[in-house]
C-alpha cells in the first residue's frame, strides 16, 4: 500500500510539473497563409523525372500572402476603401520573392530579392506598388511615404471575377513573355503583368 501511495504521489507531481511546462500555442488566425508559384508546379521541382520537367518547373516567382474571408461583407469601396492603401491580403504585408529577373511597370526587379506588395484600389483600376520595405504588418508604414521605398509600380484595370470569391486569392497565369499575377476577391480581380 505504501508503494502504491508513493507511485501515485510521484505520478501526480510529474503531471503538475508537465502541465507547468506545457506550451500555450497561440490561437489559429482566421486568415489562412498561402503561397503561389510561377510556374504553377515549380514547388515540385525536386520531383521532376527528367531535364525537360526540371526546366518547366524552374521557379521564377513566389508570392506569400494571407487570405482574408468575405464573411458577408462588402469588400471593395467599404471594408477596403477606394483610394486608400491596402496590403493585398491580411496580417503581414503580401510578399513577392523573385527567383529570376523580372520587369513590371517598366522597372526591373532583381532575382533573389523580396518585395512587399501594396495596392491603392479605385472602382476602375488599381495601382500596385512593389516596395523594398520588408517584414511589416499591413501597409501602415508604407502608406506614410510610399515614394521612399517603391521600387516599381503599375496601374491595371479592374475586371469582374467569373464567380464571387469568399477568400482572397492570388495566382500566376502564363503569358507569351512572362506571367500575370492575378489578384481576386469578392467579384473583383486584376492582372498584374510581369515580363521575364
Amino acid at each position: 500500500m505504501k508503494n502504491l501511495f508513493a507511485v501515485l504521489s510521484i505520478a501526480c507531481l510529474m503531471a503538475v510539473a508537465f502541465s507547468a511546462n506545457a506550451q500555450n500555442f497561440p490561437k489559429a488566425d482566421a486568415s489562412i497563409m498561402d503561397m503561389a508559384y510561377f510556374p504553377d508546379r515549380s514547388a515540385f521541382f525536386y520531383f521532376a523525372k527528367n531535364d525537360e520537367e526540371k526546366k518547366a518547373r524552374t521557379k521564377k516567382m513566389r508570392v506569400t500572402y494571407s487570405r482574408p474571408a468575405k464573411k458577408g461583407r462588402t469588400i471593395f469601396g467599404d471594408l477596403i476603401p477606394y483610394g486608400e492603401m491596402w496590403r493585398a491580403g491580411a496580417n503581414e504585408s503580401t510578399e513577392l520573392l523573385l527567383f529570376a529577373d523580372a520587369k513590371v511597370g517598366g522597372k526591373k526587379l532583381k532575382a533573389g530579392e523580396r518585395y512587399t506588395i501594396h495596392v491603392k484600389p479605385t472602382k476602375d483600376e488599381w495601382t500596385i506598388y512593389f516596395s523594398s520595405e520588408l517584414d511589416g504588418w499591413g501597409s501602415y508604414s508604407f502608406q506614410n511615404a510610399p515614394e521612399k521605398t517603391t521600387v516599381a509600380s503599375v496601374t491595371v484595370p479592374v475586371a469582374k471575377t467569373p464567380e464571387t470569391l469568399e477568400l482572397l486569392g492570388i495566382y500566376f497565369e502564363p503569358t507569351d513573355n512572362g506571367a500575370n499575377m492575378v489578384i481576386g476577391w469578392e467579384d473583383t480581380m486584376v492582372k498584374v503583368p510581369f515580363s521575364l
